[in-house]
């Protein structure tokens, strides 16, 4: 989010008004109830996509040529694999 530019006035004053309006002037009709059945199917991180950022990391040849065998992505696969094992140790920390 760095990278965005910063709100103008007019942007910061907007915000600010709807952030002082009353939530009884906030028309949710058009929103459904969330029920109990909408939260035992609920995934978290569902819609998250994280930021990239780009590295240098020295590989096994052996493991980087297994990878690229596989197929185009071979840095996605390498993402995969890693983001597997981070939460497993988050879930088992």
């Amino acid at each position: 989010m760095a990278d965005l530019p910063p709100l103008t006035e007019e942007q910061k004053a907007e915000l600010q008004a709807l952030a002082e309006r009353p939530d009884s002037e906030i028309d949710t009709s058009d929103i459904p109830e969330l029920t109990e059945e909408f939260w035992k199917n609920a995934v978290r991180g569902r819609f998250y996509k994280p930021t990239k950022t780009s590295t240098t990391v020295r590989i096994d040849s052996d493991v980087l040529a297994w990878l690229r065998s596989q197929g185009k992505g071979y840095q996605s696969r390498i993402n995969a694999i890693l983001r597997r094992e981070m939460l497993a140790s988050l879930k088992n920390g």
